[in-house]
């Protein structure tokens, strides 16, 4: 039996050590093999291995002067073609989200729920028009519970899903209002489901505020959610019902262009969450 599972171990552990110096490419940029070695936590010639099947294969380079290597764009063409499944929810996403970066200014992203991590990826955005501004980078992921985003996103699935993405999450303090209590968050999922946006203030990075609006399918359903995200000193509270309508505004034109029916985001049939 042992030496029925002794191949499948070494190939996951391959595997693992592959995506383990991906990953440490991905965080320095440019690196030589000593550092890829300790941040992947595996031998020298194990990672020196490994990184000249990658060149081999067009996905890594190493500069000849300074022997450190770096990722190709073939590894962001492989990310770019896994959103194709995406090209509608981005195609109507861009034209609102464009509409709201002229009239406020501000940084506007757009976020997809991981399907297995209770995480929010970025995978659209147009920066602020200010120097002074928060900064996304596409394929970056949040924490749900932490972002307007993702509280956006779980607000509107069904029950038994939010259930179990609830008690899959570790409630992580990462900034200093973070919800680190699941009764709390559940509390704002409702609120967020009968009024059709998300608020964030402090909750992922100090100094930041968001508000994140859902955009939903034809059953209701939210595929993807938009946000607004403002150095917390440039928010004006005053402003804040009108910012709420043109971000609600805009992920219900998006939501219709995707075949919902509601005449708002707003759902006051709220699941209990219980």
């Amino acid at each position: 039996m042992s030496s029925q599972r002794q191949p499948k171990t070494e190939n996951v552990a391959s595997v693992l050590k592959v995506f383990s110096v991906l990953e440490s490419l991905v965080e320095e940029r440019r690196a030589g093999l000593a550092e890829i070695a300790q941040k992947a936590m595996t031998s020298k010639s194990t990672a020196h291995r490994l990184l000249q099947t990658m060149v081999d294969l067009g996905y890594v380079t190493q500069d000849p002067e300074t022997e450190k290597y770096q990722l190709t764009l073939k590894l962001f063409s492989l990310g770019a073609k896994s959103l194709r499944g995406q090209e509608d929810i981005l195609r109507v996403a861009d034209t609102v989200m464009g509409r709201l970066s002229r009239a406020t200014g501000e940084s506007i992203n757009l976020g997809v729920m991981d399907g297995h991590e209770q995480r929010v990826t970025y995978i659209h955005k147009y920066d602020s028009a200010y120097s002074l501004a928060m900064q996304s980078t596409l394929g970056y992921r949040n924490p749900l519970h932490s972002t307007s985003l993702g509280k956006a996103l779980l607000a509107f699935r069904d029950e038994e899903e939010i259930r179990d993405r609830l008690s899959r999450m570790t409630f992580e303090k990462l900034a200093p209002n973070t919800i680190t209590d699941p009764r709390a968050l559940r509390e704002q999922l409702q609120a967020i489901r009968a009024r059709g946006y998300a608020e964030e203030i402090e909750e992922s990075e100090a100094g930041v505020r968001c508000m994140a609006t859902p955009i939903l399918d034809h059953m209701g359903k939210s595929v993807a959610a938009i946000s607004i995200s403002f150095p917390l000193f440039r928010f004006d509270e005053a402003r804040k019902p009108e910012i709420a309508a043109q971000l609600t505004t805009a992920g219900l034109e998006a939501s219709k262009a995707l075949g919902y029916a509601g005449a708002t985001l707003a759902q006051t049939g709220a699941a209990s969450f219980s």
